[in-house]
This record gives structure tokens, sequence and C-alpha cells, in this order.
């Protein structure tokens, strides 16, 4: 009677932290991660109380522990920068692992979990678009701070990360309402489509060009899996192309940073910044395939002389393939992350463990294409594009925000599976 009381504490509690955890990663990022590490032991400590361990048999789990477990190795420490650092660092990342096990298999269990766990999403990207809608209109958001240094709008933020976060959270929000919509009278249709063009309208304002190029994306793969939504797909493409166009005299800052500078960088890529980070991330996995440089290894070693290869900084007089001056956190792209991480074996590991949670996330959705899951998978697909600039893997907050989405997702894509018709209705 004891443990079944402190399993429904347990359970109880779990539920309370799983909705608290996307209002943290808004404003709190630490406690939102302090929340998911305590998510994920407790499912562990649940799983030892109850014999319970079935669910490390789960496919992309058993492929995300491989990868996990290869990038420890490649982590031990060695001669160099990383030190007992990346080990440390290595270990902790199962902690993200076990939380989107435990969402899939123990939090998100319940209907009502879910719902409510959509709402509060929904709900952050409400937040991020009108505290951008306000810097928008008066030049500053709700606590003062000005737009970003090239006029990009910083949302609820100091800095320009708003773009990213939003576009992942934008079409789980947006995609169940839409399709609701639809469905109705002509005001609620009228309604549905005016709120979602609304959305890729702040996309587009918010003036963050690898965010918007994946948002694009996004509504040409949400057309493909709801017929009922090309329409809406093909309007929201040209409404942002007219909103582009527009923003030279309405916007100047939004259109040079996302149509000047943009094709500027494009046409002259090899000298520009991204070039020659993702030539000295090329260079270091050349130089160390088997076994890249560990967690983190980028940051720790790409000062080191002998990886200095590749193209210039313009600025940069020398010939040593930008120097120092080709030096970042991490490689700003996943997969060239894991390839400097944990060398072939960890890239190889690492685009398989992306490819079980796409796979996972649509599973049965050519049958039933809810258009929550379609949202969710959506999410993961842009989030995880292989031909994108990024943050690191595990930045917070957006990695958090992925993480919790990609838990909502493979739980609604689990109970689908357990009872079919499971979700919103189709569209």
């Amino acid at each position: 009677m004891t443990q079944h009381r402190l399993i429904a504490g347990l359970d109880r509690a779990g539920f309370c932290a799983v909705l608290a955890v996307p209002i943290f990663l808004v404003h709190g990022r630490v406690l939102g991660e302090a929340l998911m590490v305590l998510l994920a032991l407790g499912f562990l400590l649940r799983a030892a109380w109850l014999r319970t361990w079935s669910w490390l048999a789960t496919p992309w789990l058993v492929i995300g522990l491989l990868w996990w477990g290869w990038i420890f190795l490649c982590s031990l420490p060695r001669p160099g920068a990383g030190g007992l650092a990346a080990s440390v660092q290595a270990f902790a990342a199962l902690r993200f692992l076990i939380f989107v096990a435990a969402l899939e298999h123990w939090l998100l269990r319940e209907a009502l979990a879910r719902r409510w766990l959509q709402r509060v999403l929904a709900l952050a990207a409400l937040y991020i678009a009108l505290q951008a809608l306000v810097q928008f209109a008066t030049g500053k958001n709700l606590f003062g701070a000005p737009r970003g240094g090239d006029g990009e709008l910083t949302g609820p933020y100091r800095k320009p990360r708003a773009g990213a976060q939003f576009s992942l959270l934008l079409y789980p929000a947006m995609l169940p309402f839409l399709a609701r919509g639809l469905r109705g009278a002509s005001f609620m249709r009228g309604g549905a489509v005016a709120l979602g063009l609304a959305g890729i309208a702040v996309m587009v304002l918010i003036g963050q060009r690898m965010p918007l190029l994946l948002t694009l994306f996004g509504l040409l793969v949400a057309g493909l899996w709801l017929p009922r939504l090309r329409m809406f797909v093909l309007a929201a493409l040209l409404a942002a192309a007219a909103l582009i166009g527009a923003s030279a005299i309405m916007a100047p800052p939004t259109f040079y940073r996302l149509v000047t500078k943009f094709s500027d960088q494009m046409a002259h890529f090899p000298e520009s910044p991204y070039g020659v980070i993702y030539a000295r991330a090329r260079t270091m996995t050349v130089a160390n395939p088997l076994t890249g440089l560990g967690f983190d290894g980028f940051r720790h070693y790409c000062g080191e002389p002998r990886y200095f290869h590749g193209w210039r900084w313009p600025a940069d007089p020398t010939d040593d393939g930008g120097g120092i001056g080709g030096c970042q956190l991490h490689p700003h792209n996943f997969y060239l992350e894991a390839a400097t991480n944990g060398g072939l074996p960890g890239l190889l590991l690492f685009a398989a463990l992306a490819g079980a949670w796409l796979i996972t996330l649509g599973r049965g959705l050519r049958r039933d294409p809810a258009p929550l899951r379609v949202g969710l998978f959506v999410a993961a697909l842009i989030y995880l594009w292989p031909i994108a600039s990024t943050s690191a893997f595990t930045s917070m907050p957006l990695a958090g925000f992925f993480f919790v989405q990609l838990g909502l997702g493979l739980a609604l894509a689990r109970a689908a599976k357990e009872s079919p018709g499971e979700g919103l209705p189709r569209a």
C-alpha cells in the first residue's frame, strides 16, 4: 500500500512538473532543464520500484543509447583541451534520452496529460508571437529590450533566438486549429486561415533566415500530409513572399537580413563565417574519422593550428583557414557536430537516431493524419533537417522544446498504435 501511494504521488508530481517545463524553458531555462533532469530520475526510480524495464527495448532508444555510449567512449579523458569536462558532459547527455523515454512511456500515457501539454506549448508559441509583434510595433518588447543587432525581432528575449523557438512551436499549435476551423462554418474557416497566415507573417517579421526557410519548408511538408490544407499552404507561401517584398519599405532591417545579406552570404559562401566553420569541422572530422574529438570537440580543439585548413575569413590577411577566428562554441550543424564529437561512427549513429525518431513519429500518419501528430512530425523534421545552420544539439532552451515535443509526438504515436483513431479529426 505504501508503495502504491508513493507511485501515485510520483505520478501526480510528474504530471505537474511536465506542464511546467515549457513555461520555464521560455523564462528560466535553468529551472526548465532541472525539471527535465528530475523527471528523468523519477522515471528511473519508478521503473526500479515497479521492476518495469521493457521500455529499454524501444527501437529508437536502443539506437540512442548506442549513439550516447559511443560519444561517451570518444569523450574519455585524452591530452588536450577537453579533459575530464568532456567526459562529464557526454555522460550527462544521457538525461535527454531518458527524459524523452519518460514522456513516451510514463508522463504522457494518459490523454489528459497530452492535451494539457499541447495547450501549454501552444500558449508558449502565442506568447513569443505577441512579444515579437509588440517589439515590431514599438521597437521594444514588453521588458524594454530592443531589436537585435541586424534588426531581428527578439520576442521576449534580449538576443535573437525567438525565431528558432517559434518555428519549432508553430506547427503543433497551428495545424490542429486550422484543421478544426476548415471543417466549420465560413466564419470559422476565415478565422482559422487568418490566424494561420498571422503565424507565418510573424515568422517573416522576426527576420531570422534559417528559421524562416525551415518554416516554409514545413508548410510544404504539412500540405503533403493534410490535403485539406493545400490551398492554405499556397496562400501562405504567396503571402510570405509578398510580405518579404513589402518589408523593403515597411521594415528595411528585415529585408536586409532576409534578402540582401542572405544573398550575399550565399554568393560568397566559402568566405562567409559559416563557410569557414563548416570547413573547419570537415577538417577536424577527416583528421579524426574513427573517434572524433569527444563531446564538444569542436569547441575544445578548433584552436589547434593543425586544423587551420579550409577557407579564409575575408578580413584575414593570412592563408591559415581563418586561424583562431574560425572557432565557435559548436559547428552550427547537428551532423557536423556529431562527426566532430564521435567521428564517422558517431555521425552514422546520430543520423540513425534522427531517422528512427522520424519514422516513429510518422507511423500511421498516411492512414490517419491527425493534425497534431502531423504538426509534431513537421517540427521534428525541420529541427533535424541536415542542411541547416543550427545551435548545438543539446543547447537550451531550444533543445528543451524539441525534446518535450518529441516526447509528446512519440506518446501520441504509441497511443495511436494501441488505440487506432486516437487523436484529432482528420483534415
